[in-house]
């Protein structure tokens, strides 16, 4: 049995060895070519080709992503409780014997007491509506030895706003009650069997698909460590479809079918390669991170969206030196900045890419220096990366200034920015509390410690899970692939390995010297980057070894194959628990 366990991860590594051993010699291949172009007339013969990939692949993966997404269904009205009373009647002859309490935004206390005149209460149970209990059902046991006529609540502590109380008999059926405070009884027929992620709030969404909440309705939000604009992207999909896990959620899903084609036309700027753009977007498809991320109601979907737009046009910068391109990617820069600061590792990547390209500039030009050319971009750079994103920064507040009853214009509407800024810093400086699922830079290269976002054990013997990890072969493969971009970059001073290697560090190296908690997930922008890598080898299997396919086509399959094996512990897909942990289990530091 333990040789079955580990069956699957020796075999992973065999196939990882094998894949590898097909590479040419580094020192004499022909590597990725800088000046090859797509020619107009294969262009054309292959355009409709290359769509029907795209879609299929997109509507393939959106099907996957949006399968058991969240329910579309949960109460949409909410009550401040600071300082109230409230009593419900109840007209049912049933004892209640639960009650299902659905929980909106804020913290507090309340105590619940029953009474058959209205005049003489017992208390029957008390409930702390703590930060991390937020949007999501909460089922709770009471007892009451009576069938009572009224039921009390009081807010003794804090001001928690409440979405729904439903009272459930020994046999789990609704009772019938009423109020005057109508929001708290209006949408009985909501109410779930259980919590799980579908009709709750899970991991961080406690802290950003509330406040997404708070910015549609004016209210001041309670997580302010991050730039406003994730949160606000996450308020859309509410918009469209209410404050459901469906809607807090959609917003992320979109970005990651949205990724797809994005990441497609960046390898093929780069490889141009349709067929190598194709397998590296499969392999990105299929990776874990990329799926679990995408679909909790997190900012990181979006502020890894935006790494990959403005990376795919600082490489037309980078080649050709497009000024177009680069002015697209300081925007890109400036709205992934407001969506999470991540995105500043970002832009020093892309400010060594555009020294990169100055310098390489000034070698070709060493005769008559452009120095006229190169202080106007230095210029057009202050503008479209110093500026432009500060504006976007700027007004990415309107939320907060809102919830003041402020302009964006106004100095108080400043300070509430300036204020932030200073916030932000000293919070995530001094994060030093402790978590069971906490890692540092080289656990995640290794894949060695995935997060479990979420967990829920069932009486049949199954099991429902969510954890965040990079697939194996991308991981693995990625990081393999590394080191043949470190060889050519250094030793045959290829561009295309050096750029990719630069967006790598840039996303992983701030992460050497952070003390503070930190998580797997944290690994995700860099991961994007070794879809390049391994996409790099594929080219170079492509130029070197007329049976490349051979090599690159299982490599895309095996990790196709992955994503299925471990689709339920990424989905939250209940499976059988003992099975699941033998079978997924692949490292004993792995929560599976």
């Amino acid at each position: 049995m333990k040789l079955l366990q580990y069956a699957p991860p020796i075999a992973a590594a065999l196939l990882l060895i094998l894949f590898f051993s097909a590479l040419p010699n580094l020192k004499y291949c022909v590597l990725p070519d800088n000046k090859e172009t797509l020619s107009k007339k294969d262009s054309k013969s292959s355009r409709r080709t290359e769509v029907i990939f795209l879609v299929v692949l997109c509507a393939v993966y959106a099907f996957a992503a949006f399968f058991g997404l969240g329910d579309t269904s949960a109460p949409q009205s909410f009550t401040p409780m600071e300082g109230n009373s409230v009593i419900l009647e109840l007209s049912s002859e049933n004892v209640p014997s639960k009650i299902m309490l659905y929980t909106g935004v804020g913290t507090g206390s309340y105590e619940f007491s029953c009474s058959l005149d209205g005049e003489n209460y017992y208390p029957i149970l008390s409930f702390e509506q703590e930060h991390s209990d937020v949007l999501k059902w909460h089922k709770l046991d009471i007892d009451c030895s009576f069938k009572p006529r009224y039921i009390k609540i009081d807010c003794v502590s804090g001001n928690p706003w409440l979405g729904e109380i439903v009272f459930l008999d020994e046999n789990s059926g609704a009772l019938s009650i009423s109020s005057e405070t109508l929001a708290l009884c209006d949408e009985q027929e909501l109410y779930p069997e259980c919590e799980s992620y579908m009709n709750s709030s899970y991991f961080d969404e406690i802290y950003h698909a509330r406040t997404a909440w708070e910015h549609l309705n004016g209210v001041w939000p309670y997580e302010i460590s991050h730039p406003p604009l994730g949160k606000i992207i996450i308020s859309l999909g509410i918009s469209l479809f209410g404050m459901t896990p469906f809607g807090w959620r959609f917003s992320g899903t979109i970005c990651g079918v949205l990724m797809l084609p994005i990441m497609y036309y960046l390898l093929k700027r780069i490889f141009r390669s349709k067929t190598v753009s194709a397998l590296g977007t499969i392999v990105f498809a299929s990776d874990f991170m990329h799926f679990v991320q995408t679909r909790i109601a997190t900012i990181d979907s979006f502020a890894v969206f935006f790494i990959l737009l403005m990376y795919l046009f600082m490489y037309g910068f980078y080649e050709n030196g497009n000024r177009r391109d680069l002015a697209l990617s300081g925007i890109f820069f400036g709205l992934g900045a407001s969506s999470k600061w991540t995105c500043i590792y970002a832009g020093a990547g892309l400010a060594v890419i555009w020294l990169m390209y100055w310098s390489r500039t000034f070698i070709q030009n060493k005769d008559k220096l452009p120095w006229k050319a190169f202080i106007k971009n230095c210029l057009f750079c202050l503008l479209f990366f110093v500026a432009i994103p500060c504006t976007i920064y700027y007004f990415s507040y309107i939320p907060y200034g809102t919830a003041k009853g402020v302009g964006p214009f106004s100095k108080q509407y400043t300070d509430i920015v300036l204020d932030n800024q200073e916030f932000m810093f000293s919070y995530h400086v001094n994060v030093q509390s402790e978590h069971p699922y906490a890692s540092r830079w080289y656990q995640w290269i290794l894949n060695i410690r995935p997060i479990l976002y979420y967990l829920n054990y069932f009486e049949d013997g199954t099991r429902s899970s969510i954890a965040a990890f990079l697939n194996p072969a991308l991981c693995w493969g990625g990081l393999l692939s590394l080191f043949v971009l470190i060889y050519t970059a250094l030793f045959r001073k290829d561009r295309k390995a050096g750029f990719i290697l630069v967006g790598y560090l840039a996303q992983l190296a701030p992460w050497f010297f952070i003390k503070r908690l930190t998580f797997e997930y944290h690994y995700f922008a860099s991961s994007v980057f070794l879809v390049l890598a391994i996409a790099y080898v594929f080219d170079i299997l492509r130029r070197n070894r007329k049976d490349w396919l051979r090599w690159t086509l299982p490599f895309a399959a095996v990790s196709l194959a992955l994503f299925v094996l471990f689709y339920p512990v990424l989905s939250g897909y209940p499976v059988d628990n003992v099975s699941a942990s033998k079978l997924l289990r692949w490292l004993p530091t792995w929560p599976l």
